[in-house]
């Protein structure tokens, strides 16, 4: 199932990193504080390390020395590895100056709350103000645990759109009317026809990394608030509420039909498989970034409203190291990636007339992506990058839009701290590992299996993990009346 933390340019998104050589990982000391008035910045970064990134690399060390005196050393860890990398980084104590981190990996919440991400707030107003007024507020409110800001926050889509992406060619074929295509009800009669007509063709999509969780912002999964909560903040389980309920007894319905593939709950996602429909979250031309993914045109339909959740909004940053011997150089190198668009251009598409071309004053043609290519999600405010050629010059606008136009959870704000249940998540977690592939999958019987599930979830201590999140979002929402 296609994945936007990964595969969009997630902004967005989402992206992949194509490559996925990995370099430079590891826990040597820095011994590069200073050399002829140059600072050099060991930054840890997500995604394989491109082909060309010696001679990116040197071009932005020539920008960097002359503008602020700073020299990058950039460290690639691909995307399964990168949060169990970075947590030993973490915990060896290593001086390293940045790293990328997010709600789903590096561990923004975990690492900032334990110390190793410094506090950025006293330098916001000084050698940060041109990127604190450059981002969008609603990303500096989000990024906050317990009032503080502990890494900068890349401006992309604010919120969270699922949508459906299906396969162009059988929708002009048979004339389907994706944009009255919304709910998994919604796409019954079309997976009915595709399993009759296109009898090579998978018409529900599902791999090992499906869920279907368009109606709840999971704080800690399962654990959380549904999105039409209407401020009553009442803590669920998700697994435990009708909504889950009747999505699992639709995926199962469908599996029974035939309309989903048969190895749904343990495949990854096989891009030479024929398709009709699958699932992603997405944003403002997410139908091009998946068409250039899977090799076809897709074209899209929205699943619900865009929500803007505490994990949409920290879904991409870059930390500074507490341990960081250049603290106030690290602060003033991302203040200049996130405003200055030859230095993020640079980093985010490589060089002029090797990697890209330009077609206009923003709009550029890529001829050389297989020499450099790296997810643009995570290395900054997107919103002063180039458009590539296939891309209206009001990309950027329209991304504004879309951020203006989402809708706030009831939950938004809250950060949850773990430290009095950790030994009860890392069991639910073991149960969910066991357990969600397999019913998301539609293979089993929900009643039998989904009781099991819960059975299980609460003998390893959910209902704890549930009290002391309504006893903290509820002292939450008094403390913001």
């Amino acid at each position: 199932m296609m994945k936007l933390k990964k595969i969009v340019s997630l902004a967005t998104c989402m992206l992949l990193a194509t490559t996925t050589l990995l370099t430079g990982c590891g826990s040597d000391s820095k011994a590069t504080a200073s050399k002829d008035g140059i600072t050099t910045l060991k930054w840890y970064t997500i995604g394989g390390q491109p082909k060309d990134y010696d001679k990116v690399i040197a071009e932005a060390n020539k920008y960097l020395g002359e503008k602020i005196g700073v020299n990058l050393d950039m460290k690639f860890i691909d995307f399964g590895d990168y949060s169990q990398k970075m947590s030993v980084i973490v915990n060896s104590g290593e001086d390293y100056d940045l790293a990328f981190t997010c709600s789903w990996a590096g561990d923004y919440l975990g690492n900032s709350r334990k110390g190793a991400f410094l506090e950025l707030d006293p330098y916001l107003d000084t050698v940060g103000k041109e990127m604190k007024a450059a981002i969008d507020q609603r990303f500096w409110d989000g990024a906050k645990i317990d009032g503080k800001t502990y890494a900068v926050p890349t401006q992309k889509e604010l919120g969270v759109s699922p949508m459906w992406a299906f396969t162009k060619e059988y929708v002009d074929k048979y004339n389907i009317p994706v944009n009255e295509i919304h709910s998994l009800e919604d796409l019954e009669p079309w997976l009915k026809l595709i399993k009759e007509k296109e009898p090579n063709v998978v018409p529900l999509y599902i791999t090992k990394g499906f869920s279907f969780t368009t109606f709840f912002d999971q704080l800690v999964d399962p654990v959380g608030i549904s999105l039409d909560d209407n401020g009553e903040l009442k803590v669920k389980n998700m697994f435990e509420t009708p909504e889950m309920k009747k999505t699992l007894e639709t995926l199962r319905k469908y599996y029974k039909a035939g309309y989903i593939n048969s190895d749904s709950a343990t495949t990854q996602d096989d891009k030479s498989v024929k398709r009709f429909v699958t699932k992603g979250d997405g944003q403002p031309y997410a139908d091009q970034i998946w068409s250039e993914t899977l090799k076809y045109p897709v074209v899209t339909s929205t699943i619900t409203d865009t929500w803007i959740t505490n994990g949409s909004t920290t879904g991409s940053m870059i930390a500074v190291s507490a341990n960081s011997k250049n603290k106030e150089k690290a602060i003033e190198f991302l203040n200049l990636l996130n405003t200055d668009k030859e230095i993020r251009n640079l980093l985010n598409y490589g060089i002029e007339g090797t990697h890209y071309e330009k077609v206009s004053e923003n709009k550029i043609k890529l001829i050389n992506k297989q020499g450099y290519d790296v997810p643009y999600f995570s290395l900054g405010n997107l919103f002063i990058t180039y458009v590539t050629e296939n891309e209206p010059e009001t990309k950027w606008d329209e991304f504004k839009k879309f951020n203006d136009e989402a809708k706030l959870s009831p939950a938004l704000g809250f950060k949850f701290n773990s430290q009095k249940v950790t030994t009860e998540i890392a069991a639910v977690n073991n149960v969910l590992e066991e357990f969600k592939a397999t019913l998301y999958s539609g293979s089993v019987d929900i009643d039998d299996y989904l009781g099991k599930l819960n059975t299980k979830l609460k003998a390893q201590g959910l209902d704890k993990i549930v009290a002391e999140m309504q006893s903290q979002i509820d002292a939450w929402k008094a403390s913001n009346k």
